[in-house]
């Protein structure tokens, strides 16, 4: 199915009800994945149709509309064609070849690098291949964020490049990096918020 893409969890929380989402699921990739800020969009941004089954246009139709506003397109362009990689799942994270309203479905895209990509694997490929440092970056931080409990500061800079690179010393095994962390001098004096000192 693609890894996390393909997991019904995420890709049922970045759907609209009755229709899929690209823009939520494109969205969290490169913001949760990726480690790309944007802005909020602005408050009159208007809702496409909810329902999928009910809509005259594809939603590719209906983001093409709405992506033909240069401002929009400024943020849109950099993760609607992920999120529409993953166009061969449903809302709730089933496999499709039509929408709800019947018509076929086409995940044929072209990514923010220039190159067609149809499909799950061809997002991954992407990423893989001219997206590594960002995800590997993103990654590592929000990974020494969870094991330390507490935001990322400038003073950890030194461990998280220590990470990245023990990583890629090492065919980028998951192992590598845990060990990286807990032998830190960040993990090992790591106090909670009972600790009291002792005589």
């Amino acid at each position: 199915r693609g890894g996390v893409f393909g997991m019904a969890v995420l890709l049922t929380k970045n759907s609209r009800g009755e229709r899929t989402s690209p823009v939520r699921r494109g969205f969290w990739t490169v913001h949760h994945l990726l480690g790309q800020h944007f802005p909020p969009p602005p408050a009159d941004v208007p809702e496409l149709p909810p329902n999928e089954k009910e809509a005259k246009k594809t939603i590719r139709e209906l983001m093409a509309d709405h992506t033909a506003n240069a401002q929009c397109a400024m943020c849109h362009k950099h993760f609607d064609s992920l999120g529409l990689t993953m166009e061969g799942f449903d809302p709730v994270g089933r496999a499709r070849t039509k929408d709800l309203g019947g018509r076929p479905i086409d995940h044929t895209t072209i990514l923010p690098n220039g190159k067609s990509a149809t499909g799950i694997p061809d997002l991954i490929a992407y990423i893989e291949q001219h997206r590594r440092q960002d995800f590997v970056q993103t990654f590592c931080r929000k990974f020494l964020g969870y094991a330390l409990g507490r935001s990322i500061e400038l003073s950890d800079q030194s461990l998280l490049d220590e990470m990245e690179a023990n990583l890629e010393k090492n065919d980028y095994r998951f192992s590598v990096l845990f060990e990286t962390v807990v032998t830190s001098p960040q993990f090992r004096k790591m106090r909670g918020d009972g600790f009291r000192e002792t005589e």
